[in-house]
């Protein structure tokens, strides 16, 4: 959800409306808020009588705003366009499903977006209880969530195509689901959505807060993962010139200790990225175990990380594992996956006793030769 607040200029004496009734409120406060930049800042409130009746009216604001009313914890957002005034009606014993913005396009398809984001969230909780209670595994929850996301994303993208200089599509691009914005803007297809937004805004509402908060945001995107598309570019396209060097990884071990990747400079290291809970993980680690049995005397080490969500399941499944095992905490979120431009779990990489990358693991059949042309 948009949060913030910004201090924006207003058309001199210009005013919008907000008027309505809710009802099954009696005697409840009931409080327009503005949603800007840098928090929700409280602008007007009223104690509503039996017939739910309210008014409240505000200086205009120069672009799209965010507005929202709440009573107690129940909050229902909607958006101004100018000197308009809105008729809004809600029943506080149905608040989320009852509340409407009469005859508002915009505040129609906010109010879709809205639906559309508690049904993906309901959806993500489902699977991670299926998950933490065994009903499906590491794999299967990721790719149904993967499938989740990407649903709610066509449905969204519509919205956010269909006119991107409106504040629907402002308001979409910032939705999140536990924390998390649903459009990744590091992401080249979910980038997409917020260079539409920035580039409409930046055409019919230039020089205002928000505009300049939207462009530096998603320029700084672009910037950030240029760098990271630059980085998988030096490992898709292996060897590795000398000197190019490689993103160190430090996470903890089962044991709780600190182990970094770049402490392992000298040896030869698998940097095997993987699922424990995955079907596939039992026979990969007993492959790996006799290649570890194999050349370990000859300088050969794994540095193994897990993307498992259950910590406790990694952990007693790594226990007894010869090498190096590590985990990373957000799994699915990882920013290594990223980083490493991993397409497909398992998959490794070989690294030279100078710390260099010499060839990538997705055929692990491959890796006895490969270890042979390096040892």
């Amino acid at each position: 959800m948009l949060v913030g607040a910004v201090l924006f200029s207003c058309k001199q004496g210009e005013t919008f409306k907000v008027t309505g009734n809710i009802g099954s409120a009696e005697g409840d406060t009931l409080y327009l808020e503005h949603r800007a930049l840098a928090g929700v800042r409280a602008l007007d409130s009223t104690v509503l009588k039996k017939d739910g009746a309210f008014a409240f009216k505000q200086s205009a604001p120069e672009n799209p705003e965010f507005y929202q009313l709440r009573i107690g914890k129940r909050i229902a957002a909607f958006a101004v366009d100018s000197t308009e005034t809105l008729r809004i009606s809600a029943n506080a014993s149905d608040w989320y499903n009852s509340f409407t913005v009469e005859d508002s396009p915009t505040n129609d398809q906010m109010k879709e977006v809205d639906l559309l984001t508690r049904s993906a969230a309901r959806k993500i909780d489902e699977l991670e209880k299926n998950h933490k209670s065994g009903l499906i595994d590491e794999m299967a929850f990721i790719e149904q969530l993967d499938s989740a996301l990407q649903d709610y994303k066509r449905e969204v993208s519509r919205l956010i195509l269909g006119n991107p200089s409106g504040a629907t599509a402002y308001y979409a691009v910032f939705q999140k689901i536990n924390n998390y914005l649903i459009f990744d803007p590091y992401n080249r297809q979910d980038y997409a959505m917020f260079g539409a937004v920035a580039t409409s805004w930046n055409r019919y509402y230039p020089d205002t807060e928000r505009t300049k908060h939207l462009y530096e945001f998603t320029m700084n995107a672009l910037k950030t993962r240029r760098l990271q598309e630059q980085q998988a570019k030096l490992l898709e396209n292996i060897p590795v010139e000398e000197g190019a060097g490689l993103p160190d990884i430090v996470l903890s071990g089962v044991d709780g200790r600190k182990m970094a990747l770049s402490s392992l400079t000298g040896k030869v290291v698998l940097l095997d990225f993987v699922v424990y809970g995955a079907d596939f993980s039992p026979k990969h680690n007993m492959d790996l175990n006799n290649l570890y049995a194999r050349y370990q005397s000859r300088g050969f080490e794994i540095y193994q990380i897990s993307f498992d969500s259950d910590e406790h399941f990694w952990k007693t499944s790594a226990a007894n594992l010869p090498w190096l095992t590590v985990r990373d905490s957000r799994s699915v979120n990882s920013t290594l996956l990223a980083t490493y431009n991993v397409r497909q779990i398992p998959t490794a990489f070989l690294i030279n006793r100078e710390g260099d990358i010499v060839a990538r693991i997705e055929n692990y059949a491959q890796l006895t030769g490969e270890l042979d042309k390096v040892l």
